[in-house]
């Protein structure tokens, strides 16, 4: 039998081909007296490359999942492999690095701050990793004109459309050249054509070798990744798509 894409071998553990890892995830939040298992012994691998669609119905578990990738939550048990290191136990300090250099991160609400200027934007993780600001300055207008943005770096996100917030958002999540890239909704606020132009930017990236995991409810958004996971009750219910 063909193992599924992005299905881990051996139990979970890495290949040269992951770059990321999820052996036996469990997480569980306790809200009052009721313990909620939001993810249930999840055991799954992204390939290096792929463009993957996680979906499910409201309670599956997506979002939690998309946390933990992001290093934002720590599984309550298992082992989270990123770039072959394990990263589940690592402290706060650690798991902030990890997250600056490795990942980058593009949410529904654009989550820019509104005082800045899109060049600001772009620079803040730069900020964080102690760029000095000649470079820094290069990186965001060479970021900025890859998403079309060049004539924007001196606004502020109020004086932008919902399409250019988000490619600021993006420009912003490209800052440090992370090799991932993890995706909330990115089209949840963008009408119909502006969220189709965002998928062709997210579409263009992973063709450039970005790896890309994205949470959408949008069946039309997820035809554009080219692997599908479908959660139910904190487990995989189903995984289709081609080889990345």
């Amino acid at each position: 039998m063909t193992q599924p894409v992005g299905a881990p071998s051996a139990r979970g553990m890495p290949n040269g081909a992951d770059l990321v890892c999820l052996e036996d995830i469990t997480k569980i939040y306790q809200v009052g007296d009721t313990e909620v298992r939001a993810l249930d012994g999840l055991t799954v691998s992204f390939q290096r490359g792929s463009f993957w669609a996680i979906m499910g119905p409201s309670g599956s578990g997506k979002s939690t999942l998309l946390n933990l990738l992001g290093c934002l939550d720590r599984p309550t048990a298992g082992r989270y492999v990123l770039e072959g290191q394990d990263v589940a136990d690592l402290d706060d300090n650690a798991l902030s690095t990890i997250r600056l250099r490795h990942i980058g991160f593009i949410f529904q609400s654009f989550n820019l701050i509104p005082q800045l200027t899109v060049r600001e934007n772009i620079e803040l993780p730069l900020f964080y990793l102690d760029w000095n600001p000649d470079r820094s300055r290069a990186r965001a207008e060479e970021t900025a004109a890859r998403l079309g943005l060049s004539d924007r770096l001196n606004h502020r996100p109020a004086e932008l459309s919902g399409g250019q917030q988000q490619r600021v958002a993006i420009a912003r999540a490209l800052a440090a050249n992370p090799n991932m890239l993890l995706a909330d909704e990115p089209t949840g606020n963008l009408d119909s054509a502006t969220g189709a132009q965002i998928m062709a930017v997210l579409t263009e990236l992973n063709q450039q070798g970005k790896t890309i995991i994205m949470v959408t409810h949008e069946t039309d958004i997820a035809r554009h990744a080219r692997q599908r996971l479908h959660m139910r009750d904190g487990r995989i219910d189903s995984m289709e798509g081609a080889a990345a």
